[in-house]
């Protein structure tokens, strides 16, 4: 899989996994405050999407994810990493806490979940229809709709363009995002959460149209160490459009972790 890797290759590493897109070009805003923050920051584009072109497995579920970022983990030579996920990727990070938490030094999870919702099914199927009924133009063009607020959108418009035409030229193929958006649909964990004592910090936007806050605010109250951090307004991808607001409390979150040599 296409994997990035910025900053000194010796110091204590921040792995960010993207959400349904998949794109390592996702953190552009988050990759630089961590590398001026002496991180080692591991992006990749997950399997599937982007530069990553393999073919996704027969039933295709968010362990396949998690068992990818296993292989970046490899492939990079680290041990141990702060894992940073977006909705999608999020639900990656809960998984590999549950499967490997030796790997998992933190979680940072944004706008994430451990269970099906009926609010974010019915974005879904409508996402869906829009895909069969219309095709992947449709698709992509809706996308902006359902990550960034209006008023970002208004403010933003060249930008916000600019991403839905390169969303369109790398569209994945319909097959694949069904598979991906399948996978997410399925994923339930909620019974396991308090056995995931990884370090967690759960960031959520108030205005997320896509995924209701108290989603994050059940993670907060059923992951054993997990501090809950909000915005009012950011919507889905609150870490791009309130990033300052994000930034500053996720360095101050991987600040007071314990370092390498701290840990035992």
């Amino acid at each position: 899989m296409y994997t990035e890797v910025h900053g000194p290759a010796d110091a204590e590493a921040v792995l960010l996994s993207s959400g349904l897109g998949g794109s390592a070009g996702y953190w552009s805003v988050q990759i630089p405050a961590l590398v001026a923050a002496g991180y080692k920051v591991i992006a990749y584009d997950q399997r599937g999407t982007g530069r990553s072109a393999q073919a996704l497995p027969d039933g295709y579920r968010i362990e396949h994810m998690a068992d990818d970022v296993y292989a970046v983990l490899e492939a990079t030579q680290t041990e141990r990493c702060h894992f940073v996920g977006h909705a999608l990727g999020g639900l990656v990070g809960l998984q590999l806490a549950l499967d490997a938490p030796t790997r998992v030094r933190s979680l940072t999870l944004i706008n994430a979940w451990s269970q099906p919702n009926p609010h974010s099914a019915r974005c879904f199927e409508a996402r869906l229809g829009l895909l069969d009924a219309l095709g992947p133009r449709a698709y992509v063009e809706a996308q902006p709709i359902f990550l960034y607020p209006a008023s970002w959108c208004v403010a933003h418009a060249e930008q916000v363009q600019a991403e839905v035409e390169h969303a369109w030229a790398h569209f994945p193929g319909a097959a694949t995002m069904k598979a991906r958006i399948g996978a997410l649909r399925a994923f339930d964990v909620a019974q396991r959460l308090a056995t995931i004592t990884t370090p967690t910090l759960v960031s959520t936007a108030r205005d997320d149209v896509l995924v209701p806050w108290t989603c994050s605010q059940y993670l907060a109250q059923h992951l054993p160490h997990a501090t809950l951090h909000t915005v009012d307004h950011g919507a889905h991808a609150h870490n791009l459009t309130a990033a300052d607001d994000f930034n500053a409390a996720l360095l101050s979150f991987l600040t007071v972790q314990p370092t390498a040599e701290a840990t035992p």
